[in-house]
């Protein structure tokens, strides 16, 4: 339960910083002049902050979602037939490649919010080439475990870490479906100030994924 408590905290200090930074970014008159624009992020015409906003629900629900899976870990691995499986060492190279991917979507909204059209476009294809590792290092590491006779039905510990480790990953896999559209777009030649919107929050996303995997990671080392 204080796992528990202690990641509802964690994540809710990343998005409560995050939403604080852009209020305090952002001008009265300035949000006011925005209210009518649009964005494309996800193919349809939002206005910046329901973008913003629409990140924001989400968050919270893949936030609460990890917190039960998290709070059911920690309670079921009390009983008796738990039998902790040991974490592939290839869990600490994915775990860099997503840091990595991270920093790269970083780099990519700051340059896209300097109008550097080619630095925004290299650190996104950086950004999603890392993240693609990291999809590959997982199944990978899913293979191990596999091969080394850790299967889903033989123990609760095995299914609850393809369970954690399977969601976060499909989450990214989400993730990736908004940068490749993004990352077209950008080759296509659209213009960096109407895409500058959609890099942030392929940033903001990458932030919060790699925080909920350092929790995961930890949880999953702990045991």
């Amino acid at each position: 339960m204080h796992v528990t408590l202690l990641f509802i905290a964690a994540l809710m200090a990343v998005v409560a910083w995050w939403l604080l930074k852009q209020s305090i970014n952002t001008r009265p008159w300035e949000a006011h002049a925005h209210h009518g624009s649009s964005e494309d992020f996800s193919g349809r015409s939002l206005r910046l902050p329901d973008a913003k906003l629409g990140l924001f629900v989400f968050l919270a629900v893949i936030a609460s979602l990890f917190a039960l899976f998290i709070s059911a870990y920690t309670m079921r691995m009390e009983l008796g037939d738990w039998r902790p499986l040991p974490d592939p060492k290839l869990l600490w190279f994915n775990t860099g490649l997503l840091v990595l991917s991270s920093i790269a979507l970083q780099w990519a909204h700051i340059s896209a919010g300097r109008e550097q059209v080619k630095s925004a476009r290299n650190a996104l294809f950086v950004g999603g080439f890392f993240a693609l590792a990291f999809m590959v290092g997982q199944w990978l590491a899913w293979q191990q475990l596999v091969e080394a006779g850790y299967f889903v039905h033989t123990n609760p510990a095995n299914a609850f870490f393809y369970l954690i480790t399977g969601t976060h990953a499909l989450h990214l896999l989400g993730g990736l479906i908004a940068w490749g559209r993004t990352m077209v777009k950008l080759l296509s030649g659209y213009d960096i100030a109407r895409l500058r919107m959609s890099v942030e929050l392929c940033a903001v996303y990458w932030h919060f994924l790699l925080v909920i995997w350092v929790i995961l990671f930890g949880l999953l080392l702990s045991t």
